[in-house]
């Protein structure tokens, strides 16, 4: 859930989980190039770093590292779920009671805000979203779902597609840190 701006540690690592205001709806794997462009607009205006990500149906798992000096992370989250649902259609059958003033029903209200606390609780966080399309029973290896950073981890090296799946310390990734703010705009 979101948290006062002022519990969000400048600089840190955060895992941070959003739903379809619907479960079981395919709102974010049918519109991924809206969710795509809004997701980009909303790191140019208030940079971050994507470390990990997996685009679920109806749920998105990220790793975001926010930069030095700013923990604004309710403001991007805002800022992304607004521009993505200005370029969706709003949902059927959402009763006009349940909505505020400016809601089309797209987005749950609130979200998941996580602050990573070292590398044992990173490893576990990139396990679960990694592993997230398999637990959701979408696919049977990670690497087979599309809208997953693991492609990325595996073009760099930071995960091993054939390795054998169980706990944190044999999934496939390679250990390593979030990566620094900096290096976003090499990626």
């Amino acid at each position: 859930m979101p948290r006062d701006v002022s519990s969000c540690p400048p600089g840190s690592t955060r895992f941070l989980t959003v739903r379809a205001a619907r479960s079981g709806s395919d709102l974010f794997v049918r519109n991924i190039e809206p969710l795509r462009h809004a997701m980009r607009l909303t790191r140019a205006a208030h940079p971050f770093v994507i470390d990990e990500i997996v685009v679920l149906p109806d749920v998105i798992h990220m790793l975001w590292a926010v930069p030095e000096g700013d923990g604004h992370v309710p403001l991007r989250m805002r800022m992304l779920k607004s521009l993505f649902s200005r370029q969706v259609a709003a949902p059927q059958n959402v009763g006009a009671q349940r909505l505020r003033p400016g809601e089309k029903g797209v987005w749950q209200r609130r979200f998941w805000d996580h602050a990573i606390r070292d590398d044992d609780d990173l490893a576990a966080h990139r396990h679960m979203i990694l592993m997230a399309p398999v637990q959701a029973g979408l696919v049977d290896r990670p690497a087979h779902w599309p809208h997953s950073s693991i492609h990325r981890a595996i073009r760099r090296g930071s995960y091993v597609p054939d390795r054998v799946y169980g706990g944190v310390g044999a999934t496939g990734l390679a250990g390593r840190s979030p990566r620094p703010l900096a290096s976003a705009a090499q990626s």
